[in-house]
């Protein structure tokens, strides 16, 4: 059995015990067979045998997912799927090439049942992601396609712009009382429905689940004012949030109070914003460096543009982007 194929059997029986040690195998695999990672680690003269703890493994800036192609063992295959990161059309997108599309869909699915604990088929999932859809060859639509179709509803998921339509849908999917209404969207989507509907009764008893993103259609607001805003029209309850990007196959989330954890096969350990290689497990706030052990085919270690706040549990908030960084559609609020 190759290493690929032995790693990704043991992905589900992760923990925490295990997780520095199966990213530390990882880690020396990619640095010998991931060439962008591998011509990364050259020209910092750092040599993977000699690196021994989570915190020293120097992270892929992000920026190379857009400038290269990031593929571990690339002679061994040829991408059956490609994901592009949201933008503008004056942004060059990041390109995430996939060896196995369903390694992403049963992944980002083993994760969401964890955390909610209970299988798709209880959960009815309708999404506001317009321009998600529109761009295309998004990650984030993938992944609720995919739940939509495991969980076997009756309702479409999509709703490009037909906030009527998606009344109904919810409506009827309320009158199921074996399943769970989940209303996914980006958060000027959701913003301009509540706008639209206020505290219309189909908008109450969902879980919301936002997950960022104004893509200029709105002024940026802090997580307290957007989440406060939605509450007014879909009730008290707190409203959930998704931490999520084109280059990693895994998922954080926030179940109310803007503070995501991280699954089994992802961590965030934060740095100096000033010091890309000050890296610290107990760091309390920087910028986010994120391992995704789900990134078996590309590269596992990437050093992100967003800044944190890490919390003594492990749980971390996004506080925002490090200056000049291109805004993206995942959950980053400045």
């Amino acid at each position: 059995m190759s290493f690929r194929d032995e790693f990704i059997l043991t992905l589900p029986t992760l923990t925490a015990a295990t997780f520095e040690a199966a990213a530390l195998r990882l880690f020396r695999h990619q640095a010998q067979h991931c060439p962008p990672y591998q011509q990364w680690l050259q020209s910092l003269g750092r040599q993977p045998e000699a690196i021994t703890r989570l915190t020293d493994i120097p992270f892929l800036p992000i920026e190379f997912f857009k400038t290269h192609e990031v593929r571990t063992a690339p002679a061994e295959w040829e991408p059956r799927e490609v994901f592009l990161s949201s933008g503008t059309t004056q942004q060059q997108r990041s390109r995430h090439l996939l060896r196995d599309p369903q390694l992403y869909r049963r992944n980002a699915a083993r994760i969401f049942e964890q955390v909610y604990g209970r299988p798709l088929r209880e959960w009815t999932f309708l999404a506001l992601l317009p321009s998600y859809l529109e761009q295309g060859h998004s990650s984030l639509v993938a992944m609720v396609e995919y739940f939509a179709r495991e969980s076997g509803q009756a309702q479409p998921a999509f709703f490009l712009h037909d906030h009527a339509a998606l009344l109904q849908a919810l409506a009827a999917a309320k009158q199921d009382p074996t399943r769970r209404v989940m209303l996914i969207g980006v958060s000027y989507a959701l913003l301009d429905l509540a706008a639209e509907y206020g505290s219309a009764p189909e908008l109450q008893g969902l879980t919301v689940l936002e997950t960022g993103g104004m893509k200029g259609r709105r002024r940026e607001m802090i997580r307290e004012e957007l989440h406060a805003e939605l509450q007014q029209a879909f009730g008290p309850a707190g409203i959930h949030s998704e931490y999520g990007m084109t280059e990693l196959l895994s998922q954080a989330y926030s179940l109310g109070n803007g503070r995501f954890h991280c699954p089994a096969p992802l961590r965030v350990l934060l740095r100096d914003p000033a010091d890309p290689f000050a890296v610290s497990a107990t760091r309390p706030d920087g910028a986010i460096n994120v391992i995704d052990l789900a990134n078996v085919d590309s590269c596992a270690f990437i050093e992100t543009k967003d800044l944190a706040r890490q919390y003594p549990d492990g749980s971390f908030e996004v506080l925002g982007r490090l200056d000049n960084s291109d805004v993206r559609g995942c959950n980053q609020m400045v």
